[in-house]
C-alpha cells in the first residue's frame, strides 16, 4: 500500500512541474488593427505629423490606416495596416514568389525580398517605388504599406520599424 501512495504521490509531482512549465495559451489573435500603432509612433516613424488610426470601412475592424490631418501631401499619403490569418501565410507567401518569379514579373520589376529580424518570417514585395511589407509571428500575420515619395529603402526601414512595434503589442 505504502508503494501505491508514493507511486502516486511521485506522478502527482511529475504533472504539477509539467503543468508549471508549460507555456500558458496564447492570447487571441488580434481583431482590430488601429489599438496597434499609435499616432504618436506612426507620426515619428514616417516623420510627418498624422491624425488618428481609422478603419477604412467601419465594420472592417482588421486594417487601419494613418493619414496627416489635412489629407495627403506632396511627400506622404499614408500608412496602411492589416491583418490577415495567420493560416492562409505558407499560401499567400507561395503565391507572390510564384508571381515575382514569373517572367512577366520579372519583366516589370516585381521582386521578392526577404525582411530580416521581424517575427518569425517576413518578406518586402515591391514593384517600381511600392513596396509593402509581410509579417508572420505565431498565429498572427499582418501587412504594413506606406504610401509616400520616399525612395524604397526608406519606406522599408519605416515599414520595419512599425512592424516592430505592432510585434511588441503582441
Amino acid at each position: 500500500m505504502r508503494l501505491k501512495t508514493s507511486l502516486g504521490a511521485i506522478i502527482g509531482a511529475v504533472f504539477i512541474v509539467i503543468a508549471a512549465t508549460m507555456p500558458s495559451a496564447a492570447a487571441a489573435p488580434p481583431t482590430d488593427a488601429c489599438p496597434l500603432l499609435t499616432q504618436a509612433e506612426v507620426s515619428a516613424v514616417v516623420g510627418v505629423s498624422v491624425g488618428a488610426g481609422s478603419h477604412i470601412t467601419p465594420t472592417y475592424l482588421k486594417s487601419c490606416t494613418w493619414a496627416p490631418p489635412g489629407g495627403a501631401t506632396v511627400q506622404f499619403a499614408s500608412v496602411l495596416l492589416a491583418l490577415e490569418p495567420a493560416a492562409s501565410w505558407e499560401s499567400a507567401k507561395a503565391m507572390l514568389q510564384s508571381v515575382a518569379n514569373s517572367p512577366s514579373a520579372k519583366k516589370g520589376g516585381v521582386t521578392m525580398t526577404p525582411a530580416s529580424g521581424i517575427g518569425d518570417d517576413a518578406l518586402y514585395s515591391s514593384v517600381g517605388n511600392y513596396t509593402k511589407l509581410a509579417v508572420k509571428k505565431g498565429d498572427v500575420s499582418f501587412q504594413i504599406v506606406i504610401s509616400s515619395n520616399a525612395p524604397i529603402e526608406k519606406k522599408r526601414d519605416m515599414e520595419k520599424a512599425l512592424a516592430a512595434k505592432v510585434l511588441a503589442k503582441l
